[in-house]
């Protein structure tokens, strides 16, 4: 799957809003997709270093229309915790050298919010 087929949309609510600043971010996000799937698909999509990913599945409601009842779809929500104070990662290679991983990483997702 691409990672736009993952990521669906972002979810923009009081709670996730009042998340945002531990560097928590909610989106709607494909039914089967994994949690090593999702945090790919944000590091793809929006540049950042994902530490943490929780996900559940929220059940749909229970409508009526009149005397008729039906259930909206059950979806998935993905909580992503991102790396806020993104750093250089050093390791040793083979011959014992000292390695500097040069990606950038962004501390925060612009565009969450539409801006």
């Amino acid at each position: 799957m691409r990672p736009e087929d993952i990521i669906i949309k972002p979810i923009i609510t009081e709670k996730s809003n009042s998340e945002l600043e531990q560097g928590k971010y909610t989106f709607k996000v494909a039914k089967n997709a994994t949690k090593v799937q999702i945090a790919n698909s944000v590091e793809a999509l929006f540049n950042v270093k994902v530490l943490k990913v929780n996900t559940m599945t929220v059940t749909g409601k229970v409508k009526r229309m009149g005397a008729h009842e039906g259930k909206r779809p059950d979806w998935k929500k993905a909580i992503v915790t991102i790396d806020t104070n993104p750093s250089e990662t050093k390791y040793l290679s083979k011959g014992g050298k000292e390695v500097k991983v040069d990606k950038k990483y962004k501390s925060s997702i612009e565009e969450f919010m539409g801006a």
